[in-house]
């Protein structure tokens, strides 16, 4: 080995920018802000950095991933740089820059890492016309805390230097360890090339009943599987652990190659934009198909025919046969959790088992306090996440072998189990309407208006008559959330009514979109008890509710629209 001398650590003058305070999802902006704005990546990075204690940064060990988008491989090199350069002792980072979502959660949890950065904008589009993220999860593995995220912004609204080391270079594509010397520093930088799947496999070995698993997809009657990586992360994840691990053939699972643009098509499983997996499901060829996206935390499911699974009835029959799975009948079920904007059958669930059920406003990291403090066992939302205790964020491919393992226990199609759950619980109809790239102005005046209506002592004993049903108002509130661990309480978080047969609408401002406009999402729900009523159109039974929310909040006439973007 060469002697070489130490890489040196340079101190850039900067200016600060004012749009650099994380949202639900770390920062999302159009990657040309990303990639075009001097400094912007920079900047952003040394605010996360510093918004950790100097104490608890030395010499600490951190994960970074991605999902493979553009700009990722960049934006890696520069964090390294930057880690470098602000004491990090240690980067765990995945083969080639990539790791998944739950992955990288797994990780931060099982090498005890101070926190972990994730490169993705989710089911967000990619490319350099795409959008591209920054999500940073502190030391339980989950997503950072509203505090975290307020404290990343006050240091990115007066940052005037970063420190970095530009000489440093790293080969993602090797595997192993490899150190460098910087001047001033007492030990040596290591970075730890890994395994994108190995880890997080091992995690799963040890929740799942594989062998049984692998008997449904490879025995005599063997249940067919088409599997749709969107060419996201998932893919090397899906052939190494749904292949060659549990023996389905190589040919159920397409679309596994990473690509910088997802292949063009925004990487979102559901039934707008995974159509090629819609129309293999169609065929009647295969008993199951899934499709995840870009980062690996949502999924879709799909039974024979291409019957639709909501993620809704999802989380409530994975809890109500969660016994199936030898992680919780080591465990134990605790309680479940669901946002806010989740249709209510979890809490049918919940309450036939004698649990307690949490209702959170959107945003994983409101789960992750439930979960530390041995609350909460599983937890979903209606936006295709589910995930449990075994990790802190949603988790797209343990989302699938649940199910497998379900169909495996009771040998029955997801068709059945779906109709057999809606037979004993009751169905609860969902359904959500997007309004995306609204004029935030036009938005946050219609959420204000809106919530004076909704607040008005006259409207708790309004009925609507829409047809032959009369709806009679039970209680409008806007929702807020007092955290049961530590008190903390998060307001404003969308606006609820609910009527006296248990249906309710909700509307909520979103928060994840890059920059784009403002997105309203309506959320509409009804129950229907009787079996004989579980078989119709999902939009005509909500379709009067739908009526009576567009007509309080005047929404088309406000936003000069006809429809929503996305019915989901």
């Amino acid at each position: 080995m060469m002697e070489t001398s130490p890489i040196p650590v340079v101190t850039v003058q900067t200016s600060p920018f004012e749009d650099q305070r994380p949202g639900t999802s770390g920062l999302r902006r159009k990657t040309a802000v990303f990639e075009g704005k001097r400094n912007y990546l920079q900047n952003y990075i040394q605010s996360l950095l510093s918004s950790i204690d100097l104490r608890d940064r030395q010499g600490c060990t951190m994960v970074v991933g991605s999902d493979g988008r553009y700009f990722s491989r960049a934006a890696t090199e520069v964090i390294v740089q930057m880690a470098a350069a602000n004491g990090i002792g240690r980067l765990v980072i995945g083969h080639n820059g990539l790791l998944s979502t739950p992955a990288v959660s797994c990780i931060i949890r099982k090498i005890k890492a101070i926190g972990g950065i994730i490169l993705t904008a989710s089911h967000n589009s990619g490319g350099p016309g795409g959008d591209f993220g920054i999500k940073f999860n502190v030391a339980n593995g989950g997503p950072c805390s509203d505090t975290v995220m307020e404290r990343i912004g006050q240091v990115s609204r007066t940052l005037e230097e970063y420190a970095i080391c530009p000489d440093l270079r790293i080969d993602l594509s090797r595997l192993g360890r490899q150190e460098f010397d910087l001047e001033n520093k007492f030990k040596p930088f290591r970075v730890e090339i890994i395994d994108s799947v190995e880890v997080y496999l091992q995690l799963l070995r040890n929740i799942f009943d594989f062998s049984a698993i692998k008997s449904l997809l490879t025995g005599p009657d063997q249940l067919k599987i088409h599997i749709d990586a969107m060419n996201g992360v998932m893919g090397p994840y899906v052939r190494r652990i749904l292949c060659d691990e549990l023996g389905a053939p190589a040919n159920s699972a397409v679309n596994c190659v990473p690509l910088e643009d997802f292949g063009g098509r925004p990487p979102e499983p559901n039934l707008t934009y995974a159509t090629s997996l819609v129309d293999a499901m169609k065929g009647g060829d295969f008993g199951f198909g899934a499709a995840f996206d870009a980062d690996g935390d949502r999924y879709m499911i799909l039974g024979e025919n291409g019957f639709f699974v909501n993620p809704s009835d999802s989380v409530a029959i994975m809890a109500a046969n969660l016994s199936t799975i030898p992680y919780f009948r080591q465990h134990g079920i605790r309680g479940f959790a669901r946002s806010m904007a989740t249709s209510c059958a979890l809490d049918r669930v919940a309450k036939a088992m004698k649990l307690a059920l949490y209702e959170t406003p959107a945003g994983w990291r409101y789960f992750g306090n439930l979960m530390d403090s041995g609350r909460c066992s599983l937890c979903g939302e209606e936006s295709f996440g589910t995930g449990s205790d075994h990790i802190r964020e949603k988790d797209g491919l343990w989302s699938v072998l649940v199910w497998l393992s379900i169909m495996a226990a009771r040998k029955q199609s997801v068709e059945q189990i779906v109709r057999e759950h809606w037979a004993k619980f009751g169905r609860n109809y969902f359904c959500r309407f997007d309004y995306e790239g609204l004029d935030p102005r036009a938005a946050f005046y219609l959420m204000r208006d809106l919530e004076t209506v909704i607040s008005d002592k006259a409207f708790t004993s309004q009925k609507f008559a829409v047809g032959d049903h009369i709806y009679s108002v039970e209680r409008a509130e806007n929702f807020e959330y007092i955290d049961p661990v530590d008190g903390t309480v998060a307001r404003n978080q969308g606006l609820k009514i609910t009527f006296t047969d248990a249906s309710r609408f909700m509307f909520r401002m979103s928060g994840s979109g890059g920059g784009m406009g403002a997105t309203i999402r309506i959320y509409a729900e009804s129950f229907e008890r009787d079996i004989e009523r579980h078989n119709r159109e999902t939009q005509v039974v909500l379709g009067p509710l739908i009526a009576i929310a567009l007509k309080i909040s005047n929404i088309h006439e406000r936003t000069g629209r006809r429809g929503p973007n996305v019915i989901t």
